[in-house]
């Protein structure tokens, strides 16, 4: 019975401990705004409900080897939550990046999904953004990738190589491509607008370019972040898709 009550421990703290990183790292889930006692209600509630799914395929290990084990569990699941808040991330970048071309960087309101002062853009598009997750319902295919996982790559059976670790980074380094794409239109179009009022500044010396240019700025910015929203549902699925892509390449090199 003693024997038997220490597998069942086991079996469910190796499941939790990927559940765990996973929903740290993931969009929505790993939300600040979310409390702690329903993160850690959730990690007990999917790890009951896969409990009796793949406690059968762990494999016995030693004490020796548990430390080991869960780190490796641990980093997995990290791994691939880390790969599907890729777009959240670059959507933060995108609006940092929008709020300086734009004239609203020294204007900070508290982010609710991190709890930290951001810039006005950066705030709109995270909300906009999260509406179209939960709009798609990429949330339920967060949920149903946690279960996949155990799947294809059982507890126990991952091997965190230099392609795993390599591949985890290079997933943060594509934020910086995804989040220029998103910031693309308002972008170009206000760099044009620098363009324009230099030259317009060498032709006429008189004009009170100092003044108007930052609003003028400010209105094409935003006429042109207004209209890009119609577009952004399908872009989004788009990314969502890819997010969640890498996500399983992450669980293909870690095999």
């Amino acid at each position: 019975m003693e024997i038997s009550l220490l597998k069942i421990v086991g079996a469910a703290l190796t499941i939790g401990v990927r559940v765990t990183g996973l929903l740290l790292f993931a969009p929505f889930f790993g939300s600040v705004a979310i409390p702690p006692r329903i993160k850690a209600v959730l990690v007990l509630f999917i790890t009951a409900v896969l409990y009796p799914v793949f406690s059968s395929r762990l494999s016995p290990v030693s004490a020796t080897q548990w430390p080991v084990l869960m780190l490796s569990e641990f980093t997995v699941g990290a791994g691939v939550g880390i790969a599907t808040n890729l777009v959240f991330d670059a959507v933060q970048m995108a609006g940092q990046v929008l709020s300086v071309q734009m004239g609203y960087s020294l204007i900070n309101i508290l982010d609710p999904q991190t709890q930290v002062d951001t810039t006005v853009v950066a705030v709109f598009y995270q909300t906009i953004v999260m509406l179209i997750f939960l709009r798609l319902d990429v949330h339920h295919w967060l949920l149903r990738a946690i279960a996949n996982s155990f799947y294809y790559l059982p507890p126990g059976s991952a091997h965190l190589n230099q392609l795993f670790t390599r591949a985890v980074f290079e997933v943060g380094a594509r934020v910086f491509a995804v989040g220029l794409q998103i910031a693309a239109p308002v972008l170009s179009a206000t760099l044009v607008a620098d363009i324009l009022l230099g030259l317009l500044g060498k032709v006429s010396a008189q004009l009170p370019l100092m003044l108007l240019g930052p609003a003028l700025k400010s209105l094409l910015g935003l006429t042109i972040m207004v209209a890009a929203l119609k577009y952004w549902p399908d872009l989004f699925q788009y990314l969502f898709t890819n997010s969640m892509a890498y996500a399983e390449g992450l669980l293909h090199l870690a095999r």
